[in-house]
């Protein structure tokens, strides 16, 4: 074969390599973070006799009021009439998203709810090497701009409109004939999280306790379910953001274990470092979601679609998650 020959093969195998990158960064970057996912999960954890609870799970909306897409598509959500509706933080994504959160969740803000809030409730988002995701560098809090957003624009419109806020706080709330209660933190990602000031044993008079964080720390999983908590709910992984095919998530933002990154599994004190099919009969069920949006400056996900969830609690076995 002449040197001509292979250097034109070589050529069109750097053209293709190249033109293959250029396709994955493009639907990393435009497609798949609009392609938003309703997924449900059975989790069975109510007592036995209970009816169904239909819980759903929103996170990590991260809005730009320009976000149109983004908006109508959480509105909608409304038309699923869940009897439950958790947020758990990182609500705004811009120093004017207030209004325009509220105006999202529209008719959902008339369900019964409850939310939490997470380090991007706090603090805008700032430019970032997009390198910083596969490692743990980003991990630190560091970085943070001095300016604040309107946190309390953003709680004063959700406990307005009847969503309890659950930052260190245990409340107890009656959701379609159940007795709900609800226990949650301050973003653990900033060091903020404080559980000791809420820690308590779960009220055997309720029937189920439900801990509600943003970050999924183990230092909050492990006491909340220590305390009896029977459901666990989380975000701020954004299901690691970037996902290899076969692999998972190469991170979760956090020092939970990859596996968990995002879906149903279970945990009790110590499951960080225990594979969770070991898990003992009274583990609790941990719930982490991948999230519906990130920071506007790295705005990429592969192989792990923004999402919202649909939890159905039931006293039966739990199904197969489906994704529609």
């Amino acid at each position: 074969m002449s040197g001509r020959a292979v250097g034109g093969d070589l050529a069109r195998a750097v053209a293709t390599t190249l033109g293959l990158g250029a396709g994955v960064a493009a639907y990393a970057t435009w497609v798949e973070p609009r392609w938003f996912a309703l997924r449900e999960q059975t989790v069975p954890c109510l007592p036995v006799g209970s009816r169904d609870l239909r819980v759903l799970h929103l996170s990590d909306l991260h809005l730009v009021p320009r976000q149109t897409r983004k908006r109508d598509w959480v509105r909608g959500l409304a038309d699923l009439q869940p009897d439950l509706v958790i947020h758990t933080g990182d609500h705004l994504a811009a120093m004017d998203a207030v209004p325009a959160a509220l105006e999202t969740y529209g008719a959902l803000l008339d369900r019964p709810g409850a939310f939490v809030l997470g380090s991007n409730d706090y603090y805008p988002p700032t430019r970032k090497n997009p390198l910083r995701y596969v490692n743990d560098s980003h991990r630190k809090g560091a970085d943070l701009t001095p300016l604040r957003l309107p946190t309390q624009d953003l709680v004063d419109g959700l406990t307005a409109r009847g969503w309890a806020d659950l930052t260190h706080r245990r409340v107890r709330l009656p959701v379609g004939g159940l007795d709900l209660e609800l226990v949650g933190t301050d973003d653990a990602h900033l060091g903020l999280d404080d559980y000791a000031r809420v820690s308590a044993p779960a009220d055997p008079e309720a029937d189920l306790t439900i801990g509600v964080t943003h970050a999924p720390y183990r230092r909050v999983l492990d006491p909340m379910a220590a305390d009896g908590a029977g459901l666990l709910i989380a975000g701020h992984t954004h299901g690691g953001q970037l996902r290899v095919p076969g692999y998972g998530a190469l991170v979760t933002n956090c020092d939970l274990d990859t596996s968990r990154a995002s879906g149903l599994s279970r945990w009790w004190p110590g499951a960080g470092a225990t594979p969770s099919d070991a898990a003992p009969a009274d583990a609790a069920w941990l719930h982490v979601s991948a999230g519906l949006g990130g920071n506007p400056y790295t705005p990429f996900r592969f192989c792990c679609r923004p999402e919202a969830t649909l939890l159905t609690l039931t006293a039966a076995r739990p199904g197969p998650g489906v994704l529609r």
